[in-house]
């Protein structure tokens, strides 16, 4: 792998930084005689980390999970070095053929964003607030459905309604299997989820989408992520998910290390408005959204990038903050130790934006990926 080096960039606090690569990891020394990118007038930052990616450019993981490393190779040109394909309540067919697309690993040649695992949102998930999942394919926890899924056969993270009967006690089956437990379209009132959380949930999906407003006498999820320190919150903010001031109100009780900013982009990221797909659903991209025939909204079609511009404009955080919640927040959540930061020994992976935070560059391992022309 060739050496690089990154010249004349800033960090996103504002100090001016040169990046050498050697093998696919940071190094304190210069790179003599390495291929340079200038980064003049840039923000360099580590590279950005999409924990939740139903799809892309016409590409649904639900509908196509064999696509897998297609749909990664596309992703560095929206800056993501790294993510978590994501499959929504479907056949078990689809999650199987998902895990074992990636436990296959890449085809020859192939570069582009990780895969850190698969993320399984639903199918344990509550009827009332299943959002865009189809019906058919819901189903309660058991031991049975979940036997099998682990980290080590490439179950990352799994989202799942805990007051389902059944629920805590896969919840803790799945968490003693490495497995990340995330609440989301969910109903449960908050002794419910604390109880989940009692038992390894770590992640809320979705924070404020799928699940009852905050009540005066009844938090339910919501108000929980937000007062429970415990927990961090997956959060789009992509102007079309969440009301700016309950953005604004969503940052102010979690800060940049406990709000986890996700982009839920399915396949219309980075197609034209019109029809697409989600799932075996149709659904139409108008606006920049993506809504379901009945007007329910069904993922994204925004970038990380405009997701931290969003976050940004709406509450007033420093493009650090921004950019910690994709990147050492997400980090941390996955147990990625070499990824979410620049400095010695880490992970080559950088993404270079603009004032703007417009991706201009990005880096995986060493290897520059995307660069606008």
């Amino acid at each position: 792998m060739s050496d690089l080096l990154v010249r004349g960039g800033r960090t996103a606090t504002g100090d001016a930084v040169d990046v050498a690569i050697v093998d696919g990891v940071v190094v304190a020394d210069s790179a003599p005689g390495a291929t340079t990118l200038d980064a003049t007038g840039l923000v360099v930052v580590p590279g950005l980390i999409d924990l939740q990616v139903n799809g892309a450019a016409g590409i649904d993981l639900t509908l196509e999970p064999h696509r897998l490393w297609e749909l990664a190779a596309l992703l560095p040109e929206y800056g993501v070095t790294a993510f978590l394909p994501t499959v929504i309540t479907s056949s078990p067919e689809a999650r199987e053929t998902a895990l074992a697309t990636y436990r296959a690993g890449p085809p020859p040649g192939w570069a582009g964003a990780v895969p850190l695992g698969v993320h399984l949102e639903g199918p344990m998930i509550a009827p009332a607030r299943k959002g865009a999942h189809p019906e058919r394919w819901l189903r309660d926890p058991s031991a049975e459905l979940v036997a099998g899924w682990s980290r080590e056969a490439g179950v990352a993270m799994v989202t799942l309604a805990p007051e389902l009967p059944g629920a805590l006690d896969v919840v803790e089956r799945l968490v003693g299997r490495g497995v990340l437990v995330s609440v989301g379209h969910t109903a449960a009132p908050a002794d419910q989820v604390t109880a989940a959380t009692d038992r390894g949930v770590r992640l809320v999906t979705h924070l404020g989408n799928a699940m009852p407003p905050i009540g005066a006498r009844e938090p339910g999820a919501a108000g929980t992520a937000l007062a429970d320190r415990r927990l961090v919150a997956g959060v789009i903010a992509d102007g079309h998910h969440l009301h700016p001031a309950t953005l604004a109100v969503f940052w102010r009780a979690l800060g940049p290390t406990r709000f986890l900013s996700v982009t839920d982009c399915t396949a219309a990221l980075g197609l034209p408005d019109g029809p697409a797909r989600l799932g075996d659903q149709h659904v139409e991209v108008r606006d920049g959204a993506v809504r379901l025939d009945d007007g329910t909204l069904a993922g994204s079609a925004a970038s990380l990038s405009q997701c931290l511009r969003v976050l940004r404009e709406t509450t007033g955080c420093t493009q650090a903050e921004a950019v910690t919640t994709c990147t050492a927040t997400a980090a941390g959540l996955m147990g990625e130790d070499q990824r979410g930061r620049i400095e010695a020994g880490a992970r080559g992976d950088l993404t270079l934006l603009d004032d703007r935070l417009d991706v201009v560059a990005t880096v995986v391992g060493g290897r520059v990926l995307h660069r606008r022309s």
